[in-house]
């Protein structure tokens, strides 16, 4: 096979919507032009007005290889994402063990080359006692460093100011952060636990992972950037509180950058009820009054990029009473369809959507040649169908958890085909068993 031929497609792609035909060849984008001809030995695709866009980067997912594996691993949910429109993915160091060391890092990538359907990196994470370690790392060694501000395993937790100041000044590029104050999470079970007795329902993890705790946390890490100049990205923003702390506008020459997780703009506190532990994720999902503003903050450029947080986990580990429930949702099969319902109910344009979900991201993490639909760039892209909806059920699951807290629903768009590095790995709801997923590369300075 010498190629792909795309034709009478929708593009979506750098805040235009255009119609015409891409060619592929060689894993790469060759050309772009109306009523491109088929050569010799290509395969053509009539896309049938459907929109063509570059493939979500998903700046934050947990795959849960090493150690946790009967959760998910590398091989497994790449393949769910993407199904889900993701064609490249950067993975978090909360693995046993956690991936706090350059050793461990590069065991990761080792995993994952040939069997990575998607395109991947990964964080290193800053530990209590690493910070040789995070001082040693190469610039285009790693994704970023990854520092969990409260609400983690051990010794991924860490709140002490002095010893995040210091992370935050020998980091050697961009760092991400997920906020939550411990202590103030740790107050707030035991009050919940003195309230509830043993009950504690669902709907109170909003109560113990307050937005008091991540607008405190997002609040040190943000004066901690000013302080040492350091580049940051807060991922999973869930509150209106914390929104103060960023900066409206495009993305460019921002210091300091944010993602909203899918299930942040979709789940409402209202849906513990139904749901209950099935939603537990932290932090946690809060009110709709947050959701909606979080979905402002989207179009006047706060929220920068939109993750999926993909955290798998059992479903007999979210099951039976809150303190024994797991906190992690399976995402990323259904990632672009959740996401499009913001298009579907006019929060962003198609064209918007498409920068929160693979422009942005390449931007922040200086990712090499993609992210784009540009001549000469990767060719990793998906092909949406908006006529039609994603009915979930329960099974087929590709994630190895099996389950979604989404059965049941019926998503505002469908997935039709995705290609990585040039290959066609999913289409009408089929995986092809291709595994071309590469490491990526960077653009930053050494």
């Amino acid at each position: 096979m010498s190629g792909w031929l795309i034709t009478n497609a929708r593009l979506l792609n750098e805040g235009r919507q255009t119609e015409g035909d891409l060619r592929i060849k060689r894993g790469r984008i060759e050309q772009i032009a109306s009523q491109l001809k088929a050569r010799s030995g290509e395969t053509v695709v009539d896309a049938q007005g459907k929109y063509l866009m570059p493939g979500m980067i998903d700046d934050q997912v947990h795959f849960r290889e090493p150690g946790l594996t009967r959760k998910g691993n590398i091989a497994s949910e790449s393949k769910a994402a993407v199904a889900g429109g993701i064609t490249s993915y950067l993975e978090m160091p909360d693995t046993s063990p956690p991936t706090t060391t350059r050793l461990a890092l590069a065991d990761k990538f080792s995993r994952a080359a040939g069997r990575s359907t998607a395109n991947y990196s990964f964080y290193l994470g800053a530990s209590r006692d690493n910070l040789s370690e995070v001082k040693a790392l190469e610039p285009l060694e790693a994704c970023a460093v990854s520092v969990f501000m409260g609400s983690a395993s051990a010794n991924l937790s860490i709140e002490d100011p002095k010893l995040l100041g210091e992370i935050f000044r020998h980091a050697p590029g961009l760092v991400v952060a997920h906020c939550e104050d411990s202590t103030t999470v740790e107050s707030n079970l035991s009050e919940a636990r003195r309230r509830y007795a043993n009950r504690i329902p669902a709907s109170a993890h909003a109560e113990i992972h307050s937005r008091e705790a991540c607008l405190k946390a997002s609040t040190l890490a943000v004066q901690l950037a000013q302080e040492h100049n350091t580049r940051l990205h807060l991922l999973k923003i869930s509150t209106e509180d914390e929104l103060a702390l960023l900066t409206a506008g495009a993305m460019a020459d921002k210091q300091i950058t944010a993602e909203a997780c899918v299930h942040h703009l979709y789940f409402i506190d209202a849906d513990y009820e139904a749901l209950g532990n099935l939603i537990k994720c932290n932090p946690a999902i809060k009110t709709g009054d947050d959701r909606g503003a979080l979905r402002k903050a989207l179009r006047d450029g706060r929220l920068d990029i939109i993750g999926s947080d993909h955290s798998p986990h059992l479903l007999r580990e979210k099951s039976g009473n809150y303190d024994s429930a797991a906190a992690g949702l399976p995402l990323v099969q259904y990632a672009l369809p959740i996401a499009w319902s913001l298009v579907a109910g006019r929060t962003l344009s198609p064209e918007a959507l498409v920068e929160k979900l693979a422009h942005n991201p390449a931007r922040r993490f200086q990712i090499r040649e993609r992210g784009f639909i540009r001549e000469g760039y990767c060719a990793d892209l998906v092909l949406l169908d908006p006529r039609e909806r994603t009915i979930v059920n329960r099974q087929p699951m590709i994630s190895q958890c099996g389950w979604t807290p989404l059965a049941g629903r019926k998503l505002p768009a469908r997935v039709a085909a995705t290609w990585v590095n040039g290959n066609l790995v999913w289409r009408d709801g089929l995986l092809t068993g291709i595994v071309p997923g590469e490491r990526l590369e960077f653009d930053r300075p050494a």
